[in-house]
Order: structure tokens, then C-alpha cells, then sequence
């Protein structure tokens, strides 16, 4: 296999360059300015880089990297960790505490093999990512590891959950916030990546691909890659976006809504549906998870009944409560028809919602 082909696209089109990230408008402006000279020789704070994933944090720190040392100092003066895998106190001891003592020589204004001018400042980096997996007791020691050695090291801390991180590690941070990025950013960075690759793909599975990523563009990237894979000689379909992503196809969606909300269902049809879900061996939870969805997003179409929000916040409780009981192990069968059940009577009989007990 050629190299190319064997490479991943999620790093393939990573962004080189802070002005690379997409539709952080407001963190890309503010980065830059570190680039630039003076920031470059040493005014950069620590960084704390927070928001949901997928949205450019690792790489927004990367290229942030690259433009300050360049191609020759880029590995001499960044240490990348992932902090989910490496998240104890005896970390920031060894590998930590080690790396941040190192003196460096300022080389300011290097000029890189390509030509470019690079603002290589006297200090190094050190990047932790999925920060918010560190324990407390780690996140506490390191607190000290980041006063002590600022003149000779910066910390660009990386998470989801900015909760996680203890206050006093937050507040020696400058905080960005990394937006979700809006679905049609997402939709015109897919579809470049579509034409650039040769990828065939319809904008409603295009669509459905980023609303099933849940905002997410390295999930997008990945499962776009993975459904090639599968099947690079058709164009791409929602049933085979759906396997790549491991999810229930919304076909099977809408026939197990259809067969317990449709006029004239009957008890038998529902366990039929409920039973060839099960044959095919998809996800109960993510089974609900999907139906949850096409329930907030409903509308009147052929075969299936419009329900009002109080019918939908019945059956959102009814969901919530066998996502529940399927966590804690309960059998998949019971739940899949209980949940059935109870979205047949819900729907048929919307005159007696506030008379069921729905636990």
C-alpha cells in the first residue's frame, strides 16, 4: 500500500499553521499576535485550550508550535503528552518536571530550511493533552512545576471539561474556549475533503454524516475515511456512514417508528420489529440514543403520527429510564419492548398522558 493511501485523513489535513485552524476566529486572532514579535521572545502565558472535541485544540496547539520554533527546533523544544494515558504524580515527577528544568539557547529570528523566518523564543512547551483525566494530586503538584520553571517553560493544557481542572491550575492559564463548529463549516471542510480524496458522496448523506458526529470533525473526518474504505468503488450512503460510525442505519430507525406508532399496528408487529433489531445485532442504547433524536426533530410524514411536546417528554422519560436499565444490565429484550409498548400508547393515546406512570 502506497503511503498515501495508508495515511490518515484526520492528519492529512490537520492545519499547519495557527491561520489554518477554521472557525476559531477569535483564538486564531489572539495566537497570532503571540507569533509575532514582541510575544514571540517570551511574553506567552501558560494556555488552557477547553470545548467539546474535535473542534481544533490539539491542532490549533501543534501549528501554534510549529510557528514559533519551526521545522529545526520543533522537536528539541515541544513535549506532547496524553495526559489519559499518563496521568499519575509520578509523571509530572519524571517525564514532566525533567523536561521543564532543560535551559535552552534563544535562537530568535531563526530562519527555517523553507525559507521562513521563525520568532524561536528562549523557553520550551510542553503540551498536556486530555488534561482533564490528570488526577488531582498530579494537577496539584504540577501547579508548582509551572511557577517554578516559566522563565524556561510554557504549558499549553488541553481538555474537554474545564471543570475538571483544579482552580488553581486554571487561574496561572490564559483560557480559550473552542467553539462547536457550525454545520455548514463542517459541510464545506467534508466537502473538500471529498473532492480532494474522490470521495462520492450525496449532500443529505453528507448531512447525515455530520449530525451523527455530533459536531465533532475528526469523528466526521474518520468515519467518512472508514465508509470509503468499505466501499470505494460506490458512492457513499447513510446505511454505510452508519456502519462505519457503528450505528443503527435510520432505516431500521424509521421502521421500528413506524411499527409502533403506524394506524392499525398491532402487538405482534411491534415484537417482530423489536425482534429483527435484535437479530441484527444493533445497539439497544444506541438504538434509543437515535430514536430520541428523530423524536426531538419530528414532523407529520407518511405512516407516522405528529406528537405533541407532552407525548414527547412522556417518552423522553421512558427512554432515559431504559438507557438506564440497560447500563445497569437489565435484558435488552424486556427494555426494547417496554420502550415499544409504551411509545405505541404514548402515541395512540395522547388524552391519557397525564394519567400514566411513567417511572
Amino acid at each position: 500500500m502506497k503511503e498515501a493511501a495508508a495515511q490518515l485523513w484526520v492528519e492529512k489535513y490537520r492545519p499547519r499553521a495557527v491561520s489554518e485552524v477554521a472557525h476559531q476566529e477569535e483564538v486564531v486572532a489572539t495566537l497570532q499576535k503571540a507569533v509575532k514579535e514582541p510575544a514571540g521572545r517570551g511574553d506567552l502565558p501558560h494556555l488552557l485550550l477547553y470545548g467539546p472535541p474535535g473542534t481544533g485544540k490539539t491542532s490549533t496547539a501543534l501549528a501554534l508550535c510549529r510557528d514559533l520554533f519551526g521545522p529545526q527546533h520543533y522537536r528539541s523544544r515541544v513535549l506532547e503528552l496524553n495526559a489519559s494515558d499518563e496521568r499519575g504524580i509520578k509523571v509530572v515527577r519524571d517525564k514532566i518536571k525533567v523536561f521543564a528544568q532543560i535551559a535552552v539557547v534563544s535562537n530568535v529570528n531563526t530562519k527555517g530550511p523553507d525559507g521562513k523566518t521563525y520568532p524561536c523564543p528562549p523557553y520550551k512547551i510542553i503540551i498536556l493533552d486530555e488534561a482533564d483525566a490528570i488526577t488531582r494530586d498530579a494537577q496539584t503538584a504540577l501547579r508548582r512545576t509551572m511557577e517554578v520553571y516559566s522563565r524556561v517553560t510554557r504549558f499549553i493544557i488541553i481538555c474537554n471539561y474545564v471543570s475538571r481542572i483544579i482552580g488553581p491550575l486554571a487561574s496561572r492559564c490564559a483560557k480559550f474556549r473552542f467553539n462547536p463548529l457550525p454545520m455548514d463549516a463542517m459541510k464545506g471542510h467534508m466537502r473538500r475533503i471529498a473532492k480532494d480524496e474522490g470521495v462520492k458522496v450525496s449532500d443529505e448523506t453528507l448531512k447525515f454524516l455530520i449530525h451523527s458526529s455530533d459536531g465533532d470533525l475528526r469523528k466526521a473526518i474518520n468515519t467518512m475515511q472508514s465508509a470509503h474504505r468499505m466501499q470505494s468503488d460506490t458512492d457513499l450512503d447513510m446505511d454505510s456512514i452508519s456502519a462505519a460510525a457503528c450505528l443503527v442505519p435510520p432505516s431500521v430507525v424509521a421502521a421500528f417508528d413506524k411499527a409502533t406508532t403506524a394506524k392499525g399496528h398491532t402487538n405482534t408487529s411491534v415484537r417482530k420489529a423489536v425482534d429483527e433489531i435484535l437479530s441484527e445485532g444493533y445497539s439497544p442504547i444506541q438504538l434509543l440514543a437515535q430514536y430520541a433524536d428523530r423524536l426531538n426533530r419530528r414532523t407529520q410524514s407518511e405512516g407516522v403520527s405528529k406528537m405533541n411536546d407532552m407525548q414527547k417528554a412522556s417518552l423522553a422519560l421512558v427512554i432515559a429510564s431504559a438507557e438506564k436499565a440497560l447500563i445497569d444490565g437489565c435484558d435488552e429484550k424486556i427494555q426494547l419492548y417496554d420502550v415499544a409498548s409504551s411509545i405505541s400508547r404514548i402515541a395512540h393515546a395522547p388524552e391519557d398522558i397525564q394519567v400514566l406512570k411513567v417511572v
